[in-house]
């Protein structure tokens, strides 16, 4: 889930350590100096305050925090209040898919052709029949075309024909409501069986004593820059947020691209956009990198379906699956994650299903009925929490968490997780705080949604099942009352007595 990044610098200044130290260090915890002193404060009252004083209002947060190898106390504080999930939605989707599909599995792309090999050409189209790869990346299909033109082929006299059949999507994807003003960011870029390079433009613009150069990765045919950008005299880089690059769509399929502002010598601004159909920008890539390896094609791209006669060629397999939701939970993309749901479905799809999405979320809620995890009020919609209508309580989502501790690939689900104050959408957050590595937490973030979820461990070397989730309008505090649920947890677990014990909801 994006985290807006205004958001989080502003966020990272006004939460140092002393700040967060500080203001925990003054709300008393369950000692037994405090007992003697006054009226105990139990840990799930002191997280209620956190609530209480950022919010002046307790009812939107949603804690569930259990100890799992050592002394503790289970706290639940509006547990099994259904909430909007945000983010924190990723780790059903990819705990689901290791024991579902397995650590192992992978994804292949498929090269074929109709045609025969004549000298240096390939008279017949080349069939590219994609296999849901969530991560095809122009790297990997850039070794793919070299190889190609290795076997002495540098002409195609056909096209270049893309087979997106291995999902079954007859009635598309309900889209996400953002309530941005770009729906060219990357974070919402749809799933789709043609996936490739995430569906992005990397676009760069440098200066130096030429003046400024403007470039866009991968370079597409139908893609232009007008550079309005000049340079100036050495000095401070600006921030990218000073450049506006807009987008000017015409009628044939072509975008070009404006950009204006002042850039010092030295200095390089940069950004990622999607702005083409799954199917435009994925034929473009591939023709483009076939001509940038010195071949040649007489025909163009196309959608179509691979003649069942065809000849295999080459073919590229991805990474496995725990490298995969590596990426999905470190760094919370929504275009895996929901590429990811719908391959579940695709290989669990039954003979009168038509839609593997649907499909994906039904084999996920028989996998967690099989476990006996509650399911009541769930709404996992698209598996990546970028949604309005995804819908969770902190109780359900720790079940999760405590089945996936005794799971075998509890290890491999832990390390695609942020480790807190050093990397991921953790890497800012609770540092200083002697706090770095101690946890492995998936953020959430939506408009009116903050949350946390995954393993902590506190100064007992306790590991926790911890969950948070805050619905409030508006969350923009969220992060700081979320953060202290985790540092509490660490520094001051409740434990020893049931005065410890939170109001179980």
């Amino acid at each position: 889930m994006r985290q807006t990044r205004s958001f989080t610098t502003s966020l990272a200044r006004s939460l140092s350590a002393g700040v967060i130290a500080t203001a925990l260090l003054a709300m008393p915890l369950t000692t037994a100096a405090e007992g003697i002193q006054g009226e105990p404060r139990v840990w799930g009252t002191q997280v209620r305050g956190f609530a209480q004083d950022s919010f002046d209002d307790t009812n939107g947060l949603s804690v569930a925090a259990i100890p799992l190898d050592g002394p503790g106390i289970e706290q639940f504080i509006n547990a099994d209040t259904i909430m909007s999930p945000g983010s924190i939605m990723k780790l059903l989707t990819t705990y689901a898919a290791l024991e579902i599909l397995g650590p192992n599995y992978r994804w292949t792309t498929h090269f074929y052709t109709d045609g025969d090999f004549q000298g240096d050409t390939l008279k017949g189209n080349l069939y590219v029949h994609f296999g849901g790869d969530p991560k095809l990346t122009i790297e990997r299909l850039w070794v793919v075309m070299r190889e190609i033109r290795a076997m002495g082929v540098s002409r195609i006299d056909g096209d270049i024909v893309l087979d997106g059949r291995v999902f079954a999507l007859p009635e598309g994807l309900p889209r996400f409501n953002d309530n941005g003003n770009n729906p060219h960011r990357p974070f919402l870029v749809e799933p789709s069986p043609v996936l490739l390079n995430m569906n992005l433009l990397h676009l760069q613009v440098r200066a130096d004593e030429r003046g400024t150069q403007a470039w866009a990765t991968p370079s597409l045919a139908s893609v232009s820059i007008d550079n309005r950008i000049t340079a100036t005299r050495e000095g401070p880089c600006p921030s990218r947020r000073q450049f506006n690059w807009k987008p000017v769509f015409d009628n044939q399929g072509n975008v070009t691209l404006t950009v204006e502002g002042e850039l010092p010598i030295g200095c390089r601004t940069t950004t990622y956009v999607s702005l083409l159909p799954h199917g435009q920008y994925s034929g473009e890539i591939i023709q483009s990198l076939w001509q940038e390896l010195g071949g040649t094609i007489t025909g163009g791209w196309r959608e179509g379906v691979t003649p069942a006669d065809s000849r295999l060629v080459t073919s590229t397999t991805s990474p496995d699956l725990v490298t995969m939701i590596r990426d999905i939970n470190k760094w919370s993309s929504n275009v895996m994650a929901r590429q990811l749901l719908i391959t579940i479905g695709a290989e669990n799809r039954h003979v009168a299903d038509n839609d593997d999405r649907v499909s994906g979320i039904r084999a996920i809620y028989d996998w967690l009925e099989g476990k006996g995890i509650n399911t009541k009020g769930m709404v996992i919609d698209n598996g990546s929490g970028l949604s309005r209508h995804a819908r969770m309580t902190a109780r359900q989502l720790s079940s999760i968490l405590t089945n996936a501790w005794s799971s075998p690939y509890r290890s491999d689900l832990m390390t695609s997780m942020p480790l807190t104050a050093m990397d991921g959408t953790m890497a800012r957050r609770l540092r200083d705080l002697d706090m770095e590595g101690m946890g492995r937490i998936k953020t959430g973030s939506l408009q009116d949604v903050r949350s946390v979820a995954g393993f902590t461990r506190d100064d007992n070397n306790t590991t926790w099942a911890v969950v948070g989730i805050i619905n409030h309008a508006p969350a923009w505090k969220g992060q700081s009352v979320l953060d202290k649920v985790l540092y509490s947890l660490h520094a001051n677990p409740p434990t020893g007595t049931a005065l410890s014990q939170a109001d179980i909801q």
